[in-house]
């Protein structure tokens, strides 16, 4: 027959698998970083100050990707090609 677990002994699984949860968090935290960290270099927004850098971020991050890239970026325009006839 099966023993039941105490409520005792689950809390302390949980707690233990609460702790390596925090640490493999901690090591994907720092992880990513990096990977981000490699993107940024070489864009120019490694001359930022630490607290623009922050600020930028947070701006874009509420925007959005698409939101963002239409803000900073050109419109896109249409070759000669591409254009239609204007009524002739």
């Amino acid at each position: 027959m099966p023993t039941k677990r105490s409520a005792v002994a689950a809390l302390r699984k949980l707690e233990a698998d609460r702790l390596a949860l925090a640490e493999r968090q901690k090591l994907l935290e720092a992880q990513a970083a990096l990977e981000l960290g490699r993107i940024i270099l070489g864009t120019g927004l490694e001359t930022f100050s630490k607290k623009a850098l922050a600020r930028v971020a947070g701006e874009l991050g509420k925007l959005g990707e698409e939101a963002s890239l239409q803000k900073l970026l050109p419109p896109a325009r249409s070759s000669p090609r591409t254009e239609q006839p204007s009524g002739e």
